[in-house]
């Protein structure tokens, strides 16, 4: 990790891949006092670094190779089952990403969603942005949400959100996760209508 690696579109790309097939990775230190901050301590903050400002080239590989073996230990306490690790002479950064917290039974009307559930359910969708940048919503308040989305105009709400994501994640706002999320929201509301309407 480097400042310079963390604004490149690869470190996100990668982190993305890895959040989405759940793939054990090791962060790898490798500028001077970097700390990392915003999205990347976000998914790394809690992992061991290997880091090599720290320690003799030849000590940190072997340290990296080490940890790379280490086997991973899901949820079920289990261990799972990697094919044997490669180490060749570019070495992978990489790191543990956080899971998301059990999958919580969802209630049939949005406006009794909790904190929990709205996570739950931006996660399932790959809406890590979204995840963050809507931490504290409940189902009432992305109701609301989805009302100014759909009623203000569209460049100040993209322009608001922008700030807000920002101010609040360290990140600049991803249209293509927010117009993912506009289009999963619309199919949530309308499932959630028509069995509301089906039980009466």
């Amino acid at each position: 990790m480097s400042e310079e690696y963390r604004r490149s579109s690869y470190c996100r790309a990668e982190a993305s891949y890895a959040f989405q097939r759940r793939v054990k990775i090791v962060p790898v230190l490798l500028q001077q006092h970097y700390r990392p901050d915003g999205w990347l301590l976000f998914l790394v903050g809690q992992l061991l670094y290997i880091n090599f400002t720290k320690h003799e080239f030849s000590k940190a590989v072997n340290l990296l190779i080490k940890e790379l073996k280490v086997p991973v230990i899901s949820d079920t306490g289990s261990e799972n089952v990697h094919r044997k690790v490669e180490v060749n002479t570019t070495i992978p950064i990489t790191s543990i990403l956080p899971e998301t917290s059990s999958m919580l039974i969802l209630p049939e009307n949005i406006l009794d969603w909790n904190q929990a559930h709205v996570h739950d359910w931006l996660m399932s969708h790959d809406l890590l942005q979204m995840s963050r940048l809507f931490a504290n919503f409940n189902g009432r308040s992305l109701m609301y949400m989805s009302e100014i989305i759909e009623n203000v105009e569209l460049r100040q709400v993209v322009s608001l959100l922008q700030d807000d994501s920002l101010r609040r994640t360290g990140e600049s706002l991803s249209l293509v996760e927010l117009s993912h999320f506009r289009s999963l929201w619309y199919q949530q509301k309308q499932s959630s209508t028509s069995t509301i309407i089906a039980k009466l």
